[in-house]
């Protein structure tokens, strides 16, 4: 993750370096994918069933990019080097309470995140290299209304509004923050379909809308965001590919003013998927992918790898 830092009257070479680099290659508050993506693959649609107790679930992913791309889709002049390490705790409840045709539950996340960051930024008396890094707990995400419904057999679908909070670490004047330092709202439904010979097709939609950044006044545009797998079932497995495309639907703004041309982001990835679900064993829930982003359009493109597991109590 590599947010846009502010700068200081007294150091103008660093702020026209950083400027530079924003404008040619950074979207969403200096690139950053200040909502997590890759969370969902196969399952997206499936909650667990009503408990006394909870699921809770554990994930671990690395992120990585060595490219930053401009708005036509060409390699940045900038250089960088960028490393996020993440590992999340999440609780989910779901209950028997009746809302909206379906069942009502809730859900919260707590991510730990790991970064580093490493800009080569080309200037007229030469390369600047600067260094950012970050260990600290993000911004957690609740979502206080969650709603499973089951249409057919084979069909399985949950609607949801999720809110991410400032609660990470944050510093406008640091080159890479676990922090947006801004609210996000989610509204999200996502669906599994099994078909009889064992084909899943499964699909998470989302919109984020994002508030402004009080320290730095930055408000980034509102982001589509879209993940997939499909796959078959072989037993307790289930083997196929999975994916996301993020797209920025609205303008970047600064004081309520568009920022340069919009700074728009976009984003693709694909890759192979895993998950594991032994019903009736002992077993926790079990997802892996290994995804490599193209296209990418005003913002950094690399390769995720994820791992999640799950029990219920």
């Amino acid at each position: 993750m590599h947010r846009k830092p502010a700068f200081h009257g007294t150091r103008p070479l660093m702020a026209v370096a950083l400027a530079c680099a924003a404008s040619a290659a950074h979207s969403v508050e200096n690139g950053a994918p200040i909502t997590p993506i890759g969370i969902f693959e196969f399952g997206a649609g499936t909650l667990p069933p009503s408990s006394v107790g909870a699921t809770v679930g554990v994930r671990a992913a690395s992120y990585s990019a060595s490219q930053l791309r401009d708005k036509r889709g060409d390699r940045s002049p900038v250089g960088i080097k960028l490393k996020v390490h993440s590992a999340s705790l999440a609780i989910v409840k779901t209950t028997d309470v009746p809302l909206l045709g379906g069942t009502y539950g809730f859900t919260a996340v707590v991510p730990y995140l790991d970064m580093s960051n490493r800009l080569t930024i080309p200037t007229p008396v030469g390369p600047m290299p600067l260094k950012g890094t970050n260990s600290a707990v993000g911004d957690i995400t609740v979502a206080p209304v969650v709603v499973k419904w089951t249409p057919s057999p084979g069909l399985f679908v949950n609607g949801r509004l999720e809110l991410q909070l400032p609660t990470g670490s944050y510093k406008a004047d640091r080159l890479i923050n676990s922090s947006s330092n801004h609210w996000t709202a989610s509204p999200a439904v996502s669906f599994t379909w099994i078909g009889p010979t064992g084909l899943e097709v499964s699909s998470n939609i989302q919109l984020n809308v994002h508030g402004k950044n009080k320290d730095t006044q930055y408000q980034s545009g509102i982001e589509y965001q879209h993940e997939f797998a499909i796959g078959q079932h072989v037993g307790p497995w289930t083997i196929g590919i999975g994916g996301y495309l993020n797209q920025q639907l609205s303008d970047d703004k600064v004081n309520g003013s568009k920022f340069q041309d919009g700074n728009r982001s976009r984003v693709m990835a694909l890759g192979p998927a895993i998950s594991f679900f032994d019903l009736g064993s002992d077993w926790p829930v079990f997802w892996a992918h290994a995804y490599k982003e193209f296209g990418a359009r005003n913002r950094s493109q690399g390769t995720q790898f994820a791992v999640r597991a799950a029990w219920s109590f």
